[in-house]
């Protein structure tokens, strides 16, 4: 496109935040280009192995599903431009997004939607078994696991809920933490400690994740090796969000602060997906703040230019 075009809706990340805006925006006739780092790039729903809590398609592959929201933006003609936004300026009409190679993009309105990375461990056979065996979502793939023994890594609020969801499910769980103590809720620790099925482990440092196809074992620095079919690592998530500092609020751990519409405290600036501030990051929850950014940001441009 014309880097001196004026776009109504400049949208950052392709994942399912962003191509819901997309299609928002293109279908209340604004002027729209998704901004995306990777090559037809989907967001992490694309390491997916299997969605089995999307309504209406159960047991979609993720990549598959990320293709088709990818399609469905492209049918409605949505523009996607590979490249990587490093800055954000505002003018008096519109923001200014600074490109790697010098170039810039004059919107608007911005949607970010560069979503959040979960911490990986860094061990031995993690990559190697990403999508089998080794997940970072209970409540997306904890139902794979029913009647199976699964390990959860981890000692915050994140880490102690999935154990006690999974502990649902599971035969059995263990609950494997670095330190004596964990951050999380008390409660949570006590709930977890009254079930016969789940198995606290403190002071246990995860060395190796082991297997032939799938997950057989999670082996521990001290030379234990524990019998699981899946392990869940729940050590915290990365938001996106280091090129924003001093452009938009963010909170103490870089979240972007906005509610459901995706509204910030930069006047034409929104968020939507898993790099806003929420209880719940799901499939679901970033298709809906895709939505609900767009409409804010309609409603924004025909305020501010009209």
């Amino acid at each position: 496109m014309d880097e001196k075009e004026l776009l109504d809706v400049l949208i950052i990340g392709s994942g399912p935040a962003g191509l819901s805006a997309a299609v928002y925006a293109k279908r209340a006739n604004l002027s729209v280009l998704v901004l995306e780092r990777n090559y037809r790039g989907t967001g992490q729903i694309a390491e997916t192995d299997q969605v089995d809590n999307y309504l209406g398609m159960p047991g979609m592959n993720g990549y598959d599903l990320g293709e088709a929201f990818l399609d469905h933006a492209e049918q409605l003609a949505v523009e996607i431009q590979e490249g990587t936004a490093e800055a954000f300026t505002k003018e008096t009409d519109c923001w200014n997004v600074h490109l790697d190679g010098d170039k810039i993009l004059r919107a608007k309105t911005v949607i970010y939607c560069a979503g959040a990375s979960h911490r990986r461990l860094g061990v031995d056979g993690e990559a190697e078994f990403a999508g089998k065996g080794v997940s970072y979502c209970a409540v997306c793939d904890g139902a794979f696991y029913r009647g199976k023994e699964t390990a959860v890594i981890g000692g915050g609020d994140t880490a102690l809920g999935d154990a006690l969801y999974l502990s649902d499910l599971c035969d059995k769980v263990y609950l494997i933490h670095r330190r004596d103590e964990f951050r999380g809720s008390a409660a949570t620790v006590q709930k977890l400690q009254e079930k016969e099925n789940v198995e606290i482990l403190t002071s246990a440092v995860p060395h190796k994740i082991v297997g032939e196809q799938t997950v057989t074992a999670l082996e521990l620095k001290d030379g234990r090796s524990i019998p699981v079919n899946g392990t869940f690592v729940a050590v915290g998530m990365q938001p996106q969000t280091e090129q924003l500092r001093g452009v938009v609020e963010l909170d103490d751990t870089g979240y972007v602060v906005a509610d459901e519409t995706g509204v910030t405290s930069a006047p034409g600036f929104f968020v939507a997906g898993d790099v806003r501030t929420k209880a719940l990051r799901q499939l679901v929850t970033a298709v809906s703040d895709g939505a609900n950014a767009a409409v804010s940001a309609a409603d924004y441009i025909k305020k501010e230019y009209t």
